[in-house]
């Protein structure tokens, strides 16, 4: 690094501050703009991200992102919605597109696409002009604790095909596309908001199992790349992707490529704050290469904005963040702000509204898969008894987003009557899944619902004490497949939107 005497900027303090303004996505609290983030915008603050506690309506978000832009009309505004699982825009209600995974198990890259541009004129209509979104992550690892079902499955080209055609879709409607987590985040046991994941394979198993997708997606445009934070020893045995120059910088920039803004994954995560801090996390990771810095997910205050524009102001002066790489960040932001307005005013898909009416759930439903002895067991003969085992999640699912079978099977046939167990609640002394699932279920028929129950040992003995005791039951599983229960009618949904949970629930019933 250089020492601070040769590095002290000639530019005058606001200048420098509307610098480091301008390379922070910060986040916050409300449904309304709070006055700190609009005199920040006034100061610099060129994007703001989105979440689900910005969100009621899409009248009010429309709202809000006008009131935003009317402080800087070319204000990037991004938000963390994939869809499926991870939903913002419909957190409330549980999302009524499927995910990703859902999408692979399909393979028809035209309805992926489609899928993808309905979303994005939806974002599109609300005022966001950035996704953080498709996961591009092959998810190799079945026992990722992070990606799962938000990956389009576990083949690269399956993977490589549909983020290409997502992007295209997303981007087709006026919304940039920001493919994630890069160099590739599926085959890792750690989930990075708590702690440091490690890919471990060598430049060749990861150019053949992690980087096709990357490169499709970067083959069909995208304009933005998420970082992840996650340790690659093969590329850099020190630095998280996130905050490593040999990644960001030699393999994303030079091998691949790629000329467009690269964002960093929430920097307040643990895997980089929890060994840096949420300041040298930030300087670090501009340090490296990212051009905007995202926040505000979990720190989500004024104070913490303050402090990472003060962090990058001071680094500049004391040498440990080059003034010119700094500069390039904000002229990337700069000119993808510019990029990404004149996307929303020419921005063009081939589908209308009327040929993609509900085309979520026209993809849940072809997402399906059954298995076992369908024709004896459906429809229902009459309304069940509903068990849904819940897993704890990670942070990226919204905890208030609503899923699985029994709400909307109790609008097709009343009278569904529905429990929901979990693990801490089969742990209490005394507890009995006889007394908490069995018992409503006498004479009647049974529907068990797991999520990832392949990754949850607890749920793989609830479900195989279930399913012995009622060998009748219908399984629906709304995560990963894992093994089959022997003798059980199964429904798998790829996924736990609420598109999802309709698609069952219909095949259940007999709707469709």
């Amino acid at each position: 690094m250089s020492s601070p005497s040769s590095t002290f900027s000639s530019r005058h303090p606001k200048e420098l501050r509307r610098l480091a303004l301008s390379v922070l996505q910060p986040g916050f609290v409300g449904t309304e703009a709070p006055d700190w983030v609009l005199r920040d915008i006034q100061d610099g603050l060129a994007s703001v991200v989105l979440f689900s506690r910005n969100i009621v309506s899409a009248e009010q978000v429309a709202r809000l992102t006008a009131r935003l832009r009317a402080e800087n009309p070319a204000l990037v505004i991004a938000i963390d919605e994939e869809a499926g699982d991870v939903t913002r825009i419909e957190s409330a209600t549980g999302s009524t597109r499927p995910g990703n995974f859902a999408l692979g198990a399909v393979d028809d890259t035209e309805l992926t696409g489609t899928v993808a541009a309905d979303l994005g004129r939806q974002l599109r209509a609300a005022g966001v002009s950035l996704d953080y979104a498709p996961s591009a992550d092959v998810n190799s690892n079945p026992d990722n604790p992070i990606i799962g079902v938000r990956s389009f499955g576990a083949d690269p080209q399956v993977v490589a095909r549909h983020t290409a055609a997502w992007v295209r879709g997303l981007q087709s409607a006026g919304v940039a596309a920001c493919a994630k987590h890069f160099p590739g985040h599926g085959d890792v046991a750690v989930d990075s908001h708590h702690g440091l994941p490690t890919y471990g394979a060598d430049r060749e198993e990861i150019a053949a199992q992690a980087l096709p997708p990357f490169r499709a997606a970067l083959d069909a445009g995208v304009r933005a790349v998420m970082s992840g934070h996650l340790l690659v020893p093969a590329y850099d045995p020190e630095l998280p992707a996130t905050l490593s120059p040999r990644i960001l910088n030699d393999l994303l920039r030079q091998e691949l490529g790629f000329d467009g803004l690269i964002v960093s994954d929430a920097i307040e995560m643990g895997a980089v704050a929890d060994r840096y801090g949420i300041d040298g996390a930030t300087v670090r990771a501009v340090a490296a290469g990212v051009d905007a810095v995202c926040v505000g997910g979990e720190s989500a205050e004024e104070a913490t904005a303050a402090l990472l524009t003060d962090a990058l102001v001071r680094a500049v002066a004391a040498g440990e963040l080059p003034e010119e790489r700094l500069v390039e960040a904000a002229g990337r932001v700069h000119a993808f702000a510019d990029w990404s307005r004149g996307l929303g005013e020419t921005g063009r898909t081939g589908h209308t509204a009327t040929d993609t009416a509900d085309i979520g759930f026209v993809a849940a439903r072809r997402a399906l898969r059954l298995t076992g002895s369908v024709r004896d067991a459906l429809p229902l003969p009459a309304a069940p008894h509903v068990v849904e085992l819940v897993p704890t999640t990670n942070l990226a699912i919204g905890k208030e987003t609503p899923w699985g079978v029994a709400d909307p099977l109790r609008e097709r046939l009343p009278g569904t009557t529905s429990v929901r167990v979990r693990r801490e609640e089969l742990l209490a002394p005394g507890a009995a899944l006889e007394a908490c699932a069995l018992e409503s279920a006498s004479g009647r028929p049974l529907v068990v619902v797991a999520r990832d129950a392949s990754r949850h040992a607890w749920m793989s003995h609830a479900l195989a004490s279930l399913t012995e005791a009622r060998p009748d039951a219908i399984v629906v599983e709304m995560g990963l497949p894992g093994s089959a229960v022997p003798g059980a009618v199964q429904i798998f949904t790829h996924g736990a939107s609420a598109a999802s949970g309709v698609a069952a629930a219909e095949v259940l019933a007999g709707a469709r």
